[in-house]
């Protein structure tokens, strides 16, 4: 066709026959709008030629500042090819500069976006509240804070109109609370004259970086108790965690009320954060209810699932459902694998937890990592083969770290074989030296064994190092707020009644044929001590607590630091018989239901 131009055959224009013709009539702004219904690089790149010809690209800044936006931010943008456009400005002004800031962004190169910043300041174009959100997403991708806080400090420069721009401010508590530096980010939260959503999923987010679960629904309870915001997806996930952590059940119910209200269906992360939460707070049916209505699973759907029934000692469960997963030709990896020897070894299926090893190296073709054979060393030690455990450990292709010797001198522990344990506590020393954690598993061990002179020197050991270990304690949910208990520490506020209840606990038991294990009470002290001692464990203060303030015949969920002695385990059975409540305890490895007088552990933990 004579006179054809390169402009493509698209929708972009109503093509006359001479498009020379048509291009050189459009004005700055019709090519502004070509430039945006662009669709691809190819059209972009065509467009682009037609506004060099014209002359367009170097007489309009603006033309080729929407060029440029377009060819760095759309969803086809081409990175390498927006850097040749800038590099082509002569004088590039904050616009330009702060779409290619935010393009690096994006394109998930925030050092770069760092650098084109330090060009900006050099090249004296002044930056503007457009600036500093993207900039500050590129120092929290980078957890750089010192330049985090060196942007922050030229905010402040500019004065009130940036400082106190919500995206600004929003980035500040953002970037702060990534870099870890949560009580910067509080103090930029607690300025902010007007305040957003993102406002708020951004500290909630900072406390959830942290661990810092309490202060995450502490401030989403404050979000909410105004009724103002609707919290977003990902800030409800991590409130979801805060719960999952906490075993707050009552909250994370109250959350997933919130989502069917809010949410037209929910995507599966926030499915398997809603099952992750119901597990891991006791609720297992409700969690494999969630599961199974389930109409798309993932691989990390499955492997919370198996996790939770490992959680309760549901083995046989377990290894049913990742049966079912492997039937739908979903390929289970490594992490799979860990909860599937994790639920073997929770359930005393010593045989099945080899041959699922077995089937892991063979069939799937996966390399163990040490967390794989750290199951595979609590496996054997759980079910009492200390030897071939210790063999394991010696025999493994990688060098063992303090993981599988912890979980050596722990299933020593539990079996008080002392002389192994001290083969396993002698490799921790010199692996972590200053984990409290391992000389007190061996100092009760001495102490179990009533070697007090050994035990002693563990202690004094302990001491002159400096060493602290976290005393025990348990935390149980009332009306949806967490309460703490110490293991004999009767000072707190909640405390009172407490002791009372603990008497009227303790005379019932009497009649029952309770009687308290003070082998439990690893000190060289007369067994009356040792039976006051094991009257105010954590466990047994958050159990009275909460049969003063819940309703009869509710369940008592209880989350525990550390791993639950005989004796509380022996006194829960009688408890939940007593009182006809059906007692939830999450230790660090598992939990356990009790329920007229049994546990689900079958007395395997």
């Amino acid at each position: 066709m004579a006179g054809t131009s390169v402009l493509p055959q698209t929708p972009l224009l109503i093509l006359k026959e001479d498009h020379k013709e048509l291009s050189s009539s459009l004005k700055e702004q019709e090519w502004i709008s070509v430039i945006k219904k662009c669709k691809s690089m190819k059209e972009l790149k065509q467009v682009h030629g037609h506004i060099l010809k014209l002359g367009l690209f170097s007489a309009s800044s603006f033309c080729a500042s929407n060029l440029l936006a377009t060819c760095a931010l759309s969803e086809w943008c081409s990175m390498d090819y927006a850097c040749k456009i800038f590099q082509e400005m002569d004088d590039p002004d904050s616009f330009e500069f702060n779409t290619m800031i935010r393009a690096q962004v994006k394109d998930m190169n925030p050092e770069e976006a760092i650098f084109l910043y330090i060009d900006m300041v050099e090249d004296e174009v002044m930056p503007d509240n457009f600036t500093f959100p993207a900039l500050l997403k590129a120092c929290a991708h980078l957890r750089a804070l010192p330049e985090g806080m060196q942007i922050h400090g030229q905010i402040l420069k500019f004065g009130v109109e940036v400082e106190e721009d919500v995206f600004v401010q929003n980035s500040l508590i953002n970037m702060y609370g990534k870099c870890g530096e949560i009580r910067r980010a509080c103090e930029v939260f607690d300025k902010m004259p007007h305040r957003t959503v993102a406002s708020w999923s951004a500290l909630i987010a900072g406390y959830a970086n942290l661990g810092m679960w309490p202060d995450c629904l502490r401030v989403f309870n404050e979000m909410n108790s105004g009724g103002v915001f609707r919290a977003e997806e990902s800030v409800l996930v991590s409130v979801l965690s805060a719960c999952t952590h906490l075993g707050a059940l009552d909250s994370g119910r109250s959350i997933h009320g919130h989502l069917v209200r809010n949410m037209n269906g929910l995507n599966i992360i926030v499915q398997t954060s809603l099952i992750d939460m119901y597990v891991k707070c006791g609720c297992l049916e409700k969690g494999l209810c969630l599961f199974q209505s389930m109409t798309k699973k993932n691989r990390m759907s499955y492997s919370v699932v198996i996790t939770g029934l490992a959680l309760h000692g549901h083995g046989h469960e377990a290894l049913r459902v990742f049966g079912q997963m492997l039937d739908e030709g979903l390929e289970p990896d490594g992490v799979t694998y860990v909860s599937v020897l994790t639920a073997c070894s929770h359930s005393g299926l010593t045989k099945e937890g080899i041959r699922c090893f077995e089937r892991m190296l063979s069939e799937h073709e996966i390399k163990p990592t040490v967390q794989h054979y750290g199951c595979m060393v609590d496996l054997l030690g759980n079910a009492g083969f200390l030897d071939e455990a210790f063999e394991l450990i010696n025999t493994i292709p990688i060098e063992p770290n303090d993981v599988l010797w912890r979980s050596l001198l722990s299933a020593c522990r539990a079996h008080q074989n002392v002389e192994l344990g001290e083969v396993a506590a002698k490799n921790l020393f010199e692996l972590k030296p200053q984990n409290p954690s391992d000389y007190l598993m061996l100092s009760n061990m001495y102490a179990k064994a009533q070697r007090w002179q050994e035990m002693a020197m563990i202690r004094t050991e302990m001491a002159n190092k400096g060493l602290k270990q976290e005393p025990g304690s348990c935390t149980v949910e009332v009306n949806r707020k967490v309460y703490k208990f110490v293991s004999q520490d009767m000072s707190y506020p909640q405390c009172e009644g407490v002791y009372e209840m603990l008497h009227q606990m303790e005379w019932q038991l009497k009649f029952e044929g309770y009687s308290p294990d003070t082998s439990q009470v690893l000190m060289d002290v007369d067994e009356e001590e040792k039976r006051q001692r094991l009257g105010n464990h954590s466990q047994k203060l958050a159990i009275a607590f909460a049969l003063i303030h819940t309703s009869q015949g509710s369940s008592v969920r209880i989350v525990r630091n550390v791993r639950m002695c005989s004796d509380c385990h022996t006194y829960t059975k009688f408890i939940s018989t007593i009182y006809e409540r059906e007692i939830v305890v999450r230790d660090r490895n598992r939990f356990h239901h009790f329920k007229d007088g049994s546990c689900s552990c079958r007395d395997y933990w």
